[in-house]
């Protein structure tokens, strides 16, 4: 959980999630937020950066 930060700011970004919103948390289950999370990192978002970051451009006609 040391990228908690990411997740909660990319829950927020992508879902409209507020992990601090307690009220929230009691009502859904552990899978609902574990399927949220895992769908973070198949879209463009800061924790999928980090766990995949992009490629570095190579200039035209080095290889």
């Amino acid at each position: 959980m040391e990228q908690w930060a990411l997740i909660e700011a990319d829950l927020h970004e992508t879902y409209g999630i507020d992990v601090g919103d307690r009220a929230l948390l009691q009502v859904r289950s552990w899978r609902w937020l574990r399927v949220r999370i895992l769908g973070l990192l198949s879209a463009e978002t800061r924790i999928q950066r980090h766990f995949a970051p992009p490629e570095p451009k190579t200039p035209k006609g080095v290889r």
